[in-house]
């Protein structure tokens, strides 16, 4: 790891020494750069900036060098995307921070310029809150997405001398409408019924579906789980009596019985699991911790972008030769939903079944109706 500069105390105090871009130097009153002899001799200082120079400006000096033209959004989205803050973000949220990229800078705005071309000193608020507004009039909710992102982007911008100030801080986004769908039963049961016909084909033919599929819905809606939480399954999380469940997001982890239905569904796992690896020969892992429940075509663990991706060619599927109708749709995560909510017992009971820290998270998951009597 390169050297962390020791502070100078003869740097202008303005200076915010952490924070000076590399290859930038402070002698005797000047900023200067090491430019390369043209004979490969010893670099010749350069003078670029004197006392007065501010952060931003020995940024922009940097940038120019390199080629980096951070006058526009449009520059600063490529700065941001090449930085480790974003290096380090997850697969998923990088995927998105480029499709809102895209939005915001191909953005056609009165005068007909892109939105990412137009000076940076040009984005006041009202301008951005109006392009926030006329996105989310027909996508609202890839407007607040846009919003988050540009106001992460210029945020990141105005702390690294990129940008003098952030229009986006303020601006507000557009309302959501929460999307609590409870799967109708009927649909369920027409679903996993045809999610278990269908991945019993044999693989890349017509019609076929992963078969995996049933398995991850009847988990995920008999144990109350997201998604990801069925992936993260592991022969270490089952005993003869109980099949352990641990959650994500900071929520209790659960014991449950075994049912003939849950057992069904975890054996046809197993069963497949076993008959991938025997085909490609894969060793089993010794450790239990090891061995993923439900697994791809080529044996290694499932992940979720490819869970993700077969769970939409299936209800494409599903829809188009109507074993449900558009309106019937819904997601893995709506499973959890559909267990919580026609769980019996009271709230006490369902909020130790789903996992929830918080009695108000009950209340995005558990859309019963309580039945009471009246006054006599």
């Amino acid at each position: 790891m390169p050297r962390t500069r020791k502070p100078n105390p003869s740097i202008p105090a303005h200076i915010d020494q952490g924070a000076l871009p590399k290859g930038v130097y402070w002698e005797r009153g000047r900023w200067y750069v090491l430019d390369p002899h043209p004979e490969g001799g010893r670099a010749r200082k350069r003078t670029v900036a004197g006392p007065a120079a501010r952060l931003s400006d020995l940024h922009t000096i940097v940038e120019q060098r390199r080629g980096v033209d951070t006058s526009s959004l449009r520059g600063v989205c490529a700065l941001f995307r090449e930085s480790p803050d974003f290096r380090q973000l997850a697969p998923t949220t990088r995927k998105s921070y480029d499709y809102c990229r895209d939005v915001l800078c191909d953005f056609k705005t009165k005068i007909g310029t892109p939105l990412g071309d137009l000076d940076l000193r040009r984005l006041t608020p009202p301008a951005l809150q109006r392009v926030v507004d006329a996105i989310g009039a027909e996508h609202p909710r890839t407007a607040a997405q846009s919003l988050g992102y540009i106001k992460r982007v210029l945020r990141w911008a105005v702390n690294r001398g990129h940008a003098q100030g952030n229009p986006a801080a303020s601006l507000e986004a557009p309302k959501l409408r929460p999307k609590r769908r409870l799967p109708d039963h009927d649909a369920y049961v027409a679903l996993l019924n045809f999610a278990r016909k269908r991945g019993a084909l044999k693989a890349h033919t017509k019609g076929s579906v992963a078969p995996y599929l049933w398995v991850a819905m009847e988990i995920a809606y008999r144990c109350h789980l997201r998604g990801i939480e069925v992936l993260d399954l592991t022969d270490a999380d089952a005993t003869a009596e109980h099949l352990v469940t641990n959650r994500r997001k900071g929520s209790r982890s659960t014991r449950w019985e075994w049912t003939p239905a849950l057992r069904a569904a975890w054996d046809a796992a197993i069963a497949y699991r076993t008959a991938v690896w025997d085909a490609s020969r894969r060793p089993v892992p010794m450790r239990p911790e090891l061995r993923p429940l439900i697994v791809s075509q080529s044996g290694e663990a499932l992940r979720k972008s490819s869970f993700d991706t077969a769970w939409q060619r299936f209800v494409h599927l599903a829809m188009a030769e109507g074993v449900i109708t558009p309106e019937q749709r819904f997601s893995p995560h709506d499973l959890k939903r559909k267990g919580i909510t026609e769980r019996p017992g009271t709230r006490a009971d369902k909020q130790l079944a789903s996992g929830h820290r918080a009695a108000q998270m009950l209340d995005v998951y558990d859309l019963s109706v309580p039945t009471a009597k009246p006054i006599e």
